[in-house]
């Protein structure tokens, strides 16, 4: 004897259509419409997830860029020179940073660019020697 599949079914098909709530039309009433707009909204939020990642740090650079050059620094100077001299902020935290706090940014900036100013000496040093 063959056991039956009719509560696991509906079971199942209720768990789409609560899924799918919010849709219009058949998308939301017809079973198949359904698994094809739910599996489809899975892949949109799957490749957006990534997108909202991007272009927050795009939001970050384009805020520091700003902040930096307020205190005529480029951003690829600023973060250069925040690199030599072994600061570990992210973007995130950096742009928090110029927003919220400038005195600290400021100090930020100081570090930066006497990190770049002694690359620039070191790197001279070096040209003479040769």
């Amino acid at each position: 004897m063959r056991a039956p599949k009719g509560a696991a079914r509906n079971k199942a098909k209720k768990r789409i259509f609560k899924r799918s709530k919010g849709f219009v039309g058949g998308r939301r009433r017809l079973l198949k419409s359904a698994k094809e707009t739910l599996l489809r909204a899975g892949v949109f939020a799957y490749r957006d997830r990534r997108t909202k990642k991007r272009q927050f740090r795009r939001l970050f650079i384009t805020r520091l860029n700003a902040a930096a050059r307020m205190r005529d620094l480029r951003y690829s100077e600023l973060i250069n020179g925040l690199k030599l001299s072994k600061c570990g902020l992210d973007r995130k935290s950096l742009s928090e940073l110029a927003i919220f706090d400038p005195e600290v940014f400021d100090v930020i900036v100081a570090r930066a660019r006497e990190a770049l100013q002694q690359a620039a000496a070191h790197r001279n040093t070096a040209k003479a020697a040769v």
